[in-house]
């Protein structure tokens, strides 16, 4: 999509990170969340950019418009978190969400991820269709591997295998 730029996070983009997954959090899902309740957004580097994982950010005209995280579990397998697209780039005539995903699925298989884990909440509709229409499989909460990060907004899981390259 023209414009709109795919990159992994940069120490400098912390607070714009955060600008953009809170008001989605609180104003649109309704989710009193702040950004103190969720200290990995102030430790990307270290709690996403390490091991097989990644973060990544959507850039528009030089601001963050969508965020994406992957965290290394062990054993090869990861879990996708804090997906999160800006309301005025949603949708298929962007290709946002599907751009970001397809950068975690690449860097999923160059690095040797097999499986990728999430969590959401019954209120992200529209996001359980997204993650079902990219291969992601409804698991329950106790297929999950124990060392999956569990929010506890989170009430429905999911797993997608991946093919390495």
């Amino acid at each position: 999509m023209v414009g709109i730029e795919i990159r992994t996070f940069a120490p400098d983009d912390a607070d714009d990170v955060i600008s953009v997954i809170l008001p989605i959090q609180r104003e649109e899902f309704g989710i009193g969340i702040t950004a103190d309740a969720q200290p990995d957004l102030r430790v990307i580097p270290d709690f996403y950019q390490s091991g097989k994982g990644q973060f990544w950010v959507a850039v528009k005209d030089g601001v963050i418009v969508g965020t994406l995280g992957l965290k290394d579990m062990g054993n090869n397998q990861a879990a996708l978190r804090k997906m999160f697209v800006a309301a005025e780039v949603r949708g298929r005539e962007h290709g946002v969400a599907n751009r970001l995903l397809e950068a975690l699925f690449a860097h999923a298989g160059e690095v040797g991820v097999t499986d990728i884990f999430l969590g959401t909440t019954d209120k992200f509709l529209a996001a359980q269709r997204f993650y079902e229409r990219n291969g992601f499989s409804e698991i329950p909460k106790k297929d999950l591997p124990r060392a999956f990060p569990l929010m506890a907004v989170d009430s429905k899981f999911y797993q997608r295998k991946v093919t390495t390259s």
